[in-house]
């Protein structure tokens, strides 16, 4: 269904990317109020994730389409929120072109592969899995940029951490291809 409450919170995600952009040119706001902002509404919209798989499941709300725009969602606001980052000069502009990229080359590779009927050779793996729940600690350490809790340095973590996926981001787009290869090489013979 296009409009369902998981779908919604779906289409929220989407919605939170010119919010979460936009923070940064709020007038009136500190630099540390913006970051508190920013990274509250990403930690929310990234947890709208979690929730609009559970409840398709637990309300019986799954759909073609929401199996589509889920993946697309978390994309879009996976590299809106690192190209802030980029900009604000907290992530390495290498970080955010092997995400990006990583991000099309996979989205590119599962479409053809949907076409050719050979989507198990790229199904979801624990290691995608991984890639983006380091991607999604990462984001909102390097949003808040600050001390936390008066003791971790969010700044040193989420440079950390940063790195750290996109070392998985090129290992899952490895692993990808790799299970792709033998159906590549079939068709392009």
């Amino acid at each position: 269904m296009f409009f369902n409450i998981p779908t919604l919170l779906t289409w929220a995600r989407i919605v939170a990317i010119p919010l979460i952009v936009g923070v940064f040119y709020l007038q009136g706001f500190t630099r540390a109020e913006q970051n508190l902002i920013a990274t509250v509404m990403f930690v929310v919209f990234a947890l709208t994730d979690w929730a609009d798989g559970f409840l398709a499941r637990k309300l019986n709300q799954t759909s073609a389409f929401g199996a589509f725009l889920d993946p697309v969602a978390d994309k879009f606001l996976v590299c809106a929120s690192v190209l802030v980052l980029v900009h604000l000069g907290r992530a390495d502009v290498f970080v955010g072109l092997i995400i990006i990229g990583r991000e099309i080359a996979i989205s590119s590779l599962r479409e053809w592969m949907a076409i050719i009927g050979a989507t198990k050779s790229v199904a979801v793996h624990m290691v995608g899995k991984l890639k983006t729940s380091v991607q999604m600690t990462a984001i909102p350490f390097l949003l808040f940029d600050g001390v936390a809790l008066g003791l971790i340095d969010t700044s040193v973590w989420g440079t950390w951490l940063i790195w750290a996926s996109a070392v998985l981001t090129v290992w899952s787009m490895v692993y990808y291809l790799q299970k792709a290869l033998p159906e590549i090489r079939a068709r392009s013979r």
